[in-house]
């Protein structure tokens, strides 16, 4: 069974069928010329079955469902398109979506991988200090008449567990490998790891600025389709994995079925700032919402392209200073006392 596209593989995609709407081809026909410049073997068969469906004389939606590889949002967006006559607007609008999906995914990967690899690093140099370094010099203490105590005992001790329990350590270290690996690549995992990082004091502001940033996303790309502000909220919440801001959305529709405003209702629940929330009552006003909010969302995600550079900026240094702090602290408590023996 054929696993679902990664957001680069569907930017790339929606892109080229774009372009292929753009020039006037349908959609039939435009995948006939992608399946005829792609070499991957799983590429041909997803475009395959594709193809074999749309032959049948299914819709592009049926045909794109039967290859099992679109999230649900996209097959959504890929209906309304249809049905409305824009189609060519929704694939242009999903390539941009999911290339600031990719994009965000990215940038988060790249701020959390470099100071772990960091950490890493200091922590093996930390680890061989402890267990092979400070062992050599309790050997130079005893030879001179005298023994480790204090803060070098405790940590020479320290490393003597680790390296007579090294198995456990390293079998436990798998264990949380393994557990990593499995919140990243499984849907539960990124669920629960969604749900940590929502609740966390660290996090929470930062995953609420993502999570405003793809509602306004999400509701630019609807409302541009033609649909109404209820049914686009109702897609936009199955597309936003914030728990927070699904709580609100459902708040925001409960208020419009109320005979509530859709500006009103978004200040009410608080989904955007004041300031964002007046942009949307004008845009409102003026019969361009879906221009506004693609403006938000592009606001919302410059301001997180910057708080992730401010965060790299400000932990990298910090990071190699604690730990450079560290083992500055492990080697002077062995080096005083040795010097003052010495001297002595």
């Amino acid at each position: 069974m054929l696993k679902l596209l990664t957001n680069s593989e569907l930017t790339f995609f929606f892109n080229q069928m774009s372009m292929i709407l753009n020039a006037g081809i349908s959609p039939v026909e435009g995948i006939s010329i992608m399946l005829e410049d792609t070499s991957s073997a799983d590429g041909r068969r997803i475009l395959n079955k594709i193809a074999e469906s749309a032959d049948r004389g299914e819709s592009f939606y049926t045909s794109v469902s039967a290859s099992g590889v679109f999230p649900q949002y996209a097959l959504d967006m890929i209906e309304i398109g249809e049905q409305s006559g824009r189609l060519e607007e929704v694939m242009h609008s999903l390539s941009l979506y999911y290339e600031r999906e990719e994009t965000i995914a990215e940038e988060i990967k790249s701020t959390v991988t470099y100071p772990f690899i960091i950490i890493g690093m200091m922590m093996v140099v930390i680890l061989v200090l402890i267990i092979k370094v400070l062992p050599i010099f309790n050997q130079v203490f005893i030879q001179l008449g005298t023994e480790m105590t204090g803060f070098s005992k405790t940590l020479m001790d320290i490393g003597s567990v680790l390296s007579n329990y090294a198995l456990v350590f390293i079998s436990l270290l798998c264990f949380l490998g393994v557990a990593c690996f499995l919140i990243i690549k499984t849907p539960l995992g990124r669920r629960v790891w969604s749900i940590i990082c929502t609740k966390s004091i660290f996090t929470k502001g930062f995953y609420e600025k993502i999570a405003a940033g793809r509602f306004a996303s999400g509701m630019a790309l609807t409302l541009s389709s033609g649909l109404d502000t209820d049914h686009s909220l109702e897609m936009v919440g199955r597309l936003v994995n914030n728990p927070n801001m699904h709580n609100k959305i459902t708040n925001c529709r409960s208020l419009i079925s109320k005979g509530c405003g859709f500006p009103e209702a978004l200040v009410e629940t608080k989904i955007f700032t004041s300031m964002y929330s007046r942009m949307i009552k004008i845009g409102y006003k003026t019969g361009s919402v879906d221009k506004v909010m693609q403006k938000i969302a592009s606001c919302y995600e410059d301001e997180i392209d910057n708080r992730m550079r401010r965060m790299i900026s400000i932990l990298e240094p910090s990071l190699v200073i604690i730990l450079s702090i560290i083992v500055c602290m492990i080697l002077l408590s062995v080096m005083l006392p040795l010097m003052a023996v010495i001297n002595f």
